[in-house]
C-alpha cells in the first residue's frame, strides 16, 4: 500500500533536486556569456521555501530561495526567464539596494529597484538573457531619462523621477506588473549590525572586482555590457556612510574598561578551584581602543543652503556619533555655523552635550559663502592648542562658495546633496561625500526643501 506522505516527500525532494539543477544551469549560461560575473553568481546558496508566493524568487544577500512549483513554471515558459530572475536578483545584490533605502517609501523604492535592475538587463547584448522590451517598458525608460536627464537609471535617480511624478496607485500597479521579478519582503529584516556589515562589504567588494574585470576586458566585451558597466561606475563611487568616515579621526589611546581579550579565563577559574576566593589573574582594567577624540563638524549657513537639510543632517550625525564605539568618553567638538564668516561655535565635550545642542539649535546666517574663514578659524584655534589630536574637518554645503586654495594640515571631507552642487569647483585635495537627499528627509519634507530652496533662488 502506498504511502501519501511518502510519496508526497518523494516527489518535493525530486522538485527540489531539479529546481537546483535549473539555477545552476542558469549560472553557467550567465557565467559563459559573462564570465567577469564569475564571482558573484557563485556567491548565492539555493534554499526551497514552499510558502513562498507571489513571484516564487527573493533572496537576502546569501541565498536564492525559489518555490519550486513557481520556478518550474516560470522554466515551462522560457529559460531566459530563470537567467533574467537570478541576474535580477544578483543585480539587486550588487547595487546595495537592499541596504539603503533609508527614508524612501518603501512600495516606490521597490518599483525604482525593479526598473534599475531591469533597465541594465535590457540593455545588455546577451542572448541568454535577452526580451524584446514591450512598449510600456520603453516608454517608462524614456520618460524617466528625460526627467533625470541620465543616460543610467539607478535606483536613487528612478525613485527620484517617480517621486516627483507622483504615481496614483493604478500607475504603481502598472509599473509593479512591468517590473516585478522576486519579492523584496526579506530585505530589511532585523540584523546584527555586523552581520549587515558583513553582507554590505561583500558585494562591495565583487562590485569593484566586476568593474575592474570589464574595465580590462576586450573592447567588444565592454560595448556587449556597456549598461552594467554604467551602473557599476556610479554605484562604486564612494558612499553616504560616516560610520566608516569616522574612523579616518580615530586615534588610538588607553581607555578605562575592562579588556575581555585579555582574560585567560582557564588560570582564572583554576586559582578558585585551589585557593577557594582567589583568582590567579585579574583582566586588565584599560585596553587599547580607536575611537574619535578631537574633530569639527562646519555648516554652511549661507542664503543658499536649506535650513532644514542642515537640520537633518545634523540630527544624523549625531545619532551615528552618540554610539559608544564611536567616542572617547570624552570628546572635543567643534560645531561651527559660518556663512561668508563664522556665525557660532558649539563646543561639546560628550554624546550628551551634543543631544542637548541639537533640542536647542538654531540656525545662524543667511549671507554668502565663503570656506575660508571657517578653514582660517579652526587652524587658528589648532595654533592655541584648543586641540589635543585634530584629525578631520566635516563640512556640510551646496558647494556654492569659495574653496581655500591651499589644503589643511588635517583631514577634509566636503558633504554634498546629490544633483546640488558643482563637481569642477571642489579643491583637489578635499574628499567628497555624496547625500542621496531622500536618505535624510520623508517625501513631505523633500517637497518642503524644494519649495524653500525655489525660494531662496527667487531672492538672489
Amino acid at each position: 500500500m502506498t504511502d501519501p506522505a511518502k510519496e508526497r516527500q518523494l516527489q518535493e525532494l525530486a522538485q527540489v533536486g531539479l529546481c537546483v539543477r535549473i539555477l545552476s544551469q542558469a549560472r553557467n549560461e550567465l557565467y559563459l556569456s559573462m564570465p567577469f560575473l564569475d564571482v558573484a553568481l557563485s556567491s548565492f546558496q539555493f534554499e526551497a521555501q514552499w510558502d513562498l508566493r507571489g513571484s516564487g524568487l527573493r533572496t537576502d544577500g546569501w541565498t536564492i530561495f525559489y518555490q519550486p512549483d513557481l520556478l518550474l513554471d516560470r522554466y515551462r515558459k522560457g529559460r531566459v526567464l530563470i537567467n533574467r530572475g537570478y541576474l535580477h536578483m544578483l543585480l539587486h545584490c550588487l547595487f546595495d539596494h537592499m541596504d539603503t533605502r533609508g527614508k524612501r517609501d518603501k512600495e516606490l523604492w521597490d518599483i525604482s529597484c525593479d526598473i534599475a535592475a531591469e533597465s541594465v538587463i535590457d540593455g545588455l547584448i546577451q542572448s541568454c538573457t535577452h526580451l524584446q522590451p514591450g512598449a510600456f517598458r520603453r516608454e517608462t525608460y524614456l520618460r524617466i531619462r528625460k526627467e533625470l536627464k541620465l543616460k543610467t537609471l539607478t535606483a536613487g535617480g528612478v525613485y527620484r523621477a517617480l517621486a516627483a511624478e507622483k504615481p496614483g496607485e493604478k500607475r504603481r500597479r502598472q509599473l509593479a506588473g512591468e517590473f516585478l521579478v522576486d519579492s523584496h519582503e526579506r530585505w530589511e529584516e532585523p540584523e546584527q549590525p555586523r552581520a549587515a556589515a558583513e553582507r554590505r562589504n561583500r558585494w562591495k567588494d565583487r562590485r569593484e572586482q566586476m568593474q575592474t574585470a570589464l574595465e580590462m576586458g576586450a573592447e567588444q566585451g565592454r560595448e556587449d555590457n556597456e549598461s552594467l558597466l554604467e551602473e557599476l561606475a556610479v554605484e562604486n563611487r564612494e558612499r553616504y556612510d560616516y560610520g566608516r568616515f569616522l574612523r579616518r579621526f580615530a586615534v588610538l589611546r588607553e581607555e578605562r574598561e575592562i579588556d575581555a581579550d585579555s582574560f585567560d579565563y582557564g588560570l582564572y577559574s583554576y586559582g578558585l578551584s585551589l585557593y577557594g576566593n582567589t583568582p590567579l589573574l585579574e583582566p586588565q582594567e584599560t585596553r587599547e581602543v580607536c575611537r574619535v577624540e578631537d574633530f569639527v563638524i562646519v555648516i554652511d549657513t549661507s542664503m543658499s543652503c536649506s535650513g532644514q537639510l542642515v537640520r537633518r543632517f545634523l540630527e544624523e550625525t549625531g545619532s551615528i556619533l552618540s554610539e559608544q564605539e564611536h567616542f572617547f568618553r570624552s570628546i572635543h567638538l567643534h560645531v561651527i555655523q559660518c556663512d561668508e564668516q563664522v556665525r557660532q561655535d558649539a563646543v561639546l565635550k560628550s554624546p550628551e552635550e551634543f543631544r542637548r545642542f541639537l533640542e536647542n539649535f538654531q540656525i545662524q546666517g543667511g549671507g554668502g559663502t565663503d570656506f575660508r574663514p571657517a578653514f582660517e578659524y579652526v587652524e587658528g584655534l589648532r595654533r592655541s592648542g584648543a586641540f589635543t589630536r585634530l584629525r578631520g574637518l566635516i563640512y556640510f554645503t551646496d558647494g556654492k562658495g569659495i574653496y581655500p586654495i591651499q589644503a589643511p594640515s588635517y583631514d577634509t571631507a566636503f558633504v554634498f546633496i546629490r544633483d546640488q552642487y558643482q563637481e569642477e569647483s571642489v579643491p583637489a585635495w578635499a574628499m567628497k561625500l555624496i547625500l542621496e537627499p531622500e536618505e535624510l528627509l520623508e517625501d513631505g519634507e523633500m517637497r518642503d526643501v524644494e519649495e524653500e530652496i525655489f525660494r531662496k533662488e527667487i531672492l538672489t
